[in-house]
């Protein structure tokens, strides 16, 4: 499914447009994967009903992680996000030891509805099933067909430590990968397009593992310093409140299917 020929053949250009890129390393793909197999994917996505948890941030957002048991296209797309393939081309690019998370935690399809918008934030740091496992690389693969940018929902990047933003549009068969750090804060706003199209993508993430943590492991950490007052209330608490039941409960994310 991945254009594996075509992105091995640029792969030293690929590296130097993530390692450069501003306000901190990203890259984006056009044609990353077969066109043709990925619209036959396309066709076949169902309207998803599992909305997700984070509704206060993420409005009108529904999530299938395990989108492999959706048909044949999807389970070879999802050998191929995996694969020993990718892992070394990323590791390339990155310039460090990278791997896909061959579960998929946290990750799969996603697709927005109507008015559907994801609050600005940084993602969990260290995997929770895997104590040395930090995440470096968000890989978003976009399913938006005949995208137009009056439609909005463009990935915003903003760095936390400069203020520095930068704006992706998120056109059919592009991946974005962009590098996760303590400062990269990335969303979008919320959306304009027409009924019963959705803005829909692909999410999967990629680790390096760390001998030692580095950094106090911490969940999804909402910034909504231009919302009311109930939902910065809200974001101040969430990841402490996550951490709690988590260690309670179980990580509800591993048995989102």
């Amino acid at each position: 499914m991945i254009n594996f020929e075509y992105l091995e053949a640029r792969k030293e250009e690929l590296r130097l447009q993530y390692l450069l890129a501003q306000p901190f390393p990203h890259l984006v793909i056009d044609n990353f994967c077969d066109e043709q197999k990925l619209t036959e994917l396309y066709r076949q996505i169902p309207e998803l009903e599992r909305k997700s948890r984070d509704y206060v941030f993420a409005n009108n957002k529904f999530e299938k992680s395990n989108y492999r048991e959706l048909g044949v296209l999807f389970d070879e797309l999802y050998r191929d996000m995996s694969s020993a393939r990718l892992n070394e081309l990323l590791s390339f690019i990155s310039h460090e030891q990278v791997f896909v998370d061959p579960v998929n935690h946290g990750g799969g399809l996603h697709q927005g509805k109507k008015n559907c918008f994801l609050d600005m934030h940084l993602d969990f740091n260290y995997h929770p099933l895997h104590k040395g496992w930090y995440r470096t690389m968000n890989l978003l693969l976009y399913l938006n067909k005949d995208w137009k940018p009056e439609y909005r929902g463009q990935l915003k990047l903003h760095d936390l430590r400069t203020g520095a933003e930068k704006e992706l549009d998120v056109p059919f068969n592009r991946m974005i990968i962009q590098q996760t750090r303590p400062f990269s804060l990335h969303g979008y706003e919320m959306t304009r397009f027409p009924d019963q199209v959705f803005r829909t993508s692909i999410a999967t993430y990629a680790y390096t593992i760390h001998q030692r943590l580095i950094e106090k492991p911490r969940t999804t950490d909402w910034v909504v310093n231009d919302a009311g007052m109930a939902k910065r209330a809200i974001a101040s608490v969430y990841g402490p409140a996550v951490r709690i039941k988590n260690m309670l409960f179980g990580s509800a994310t591993a048995k989102n299917t």
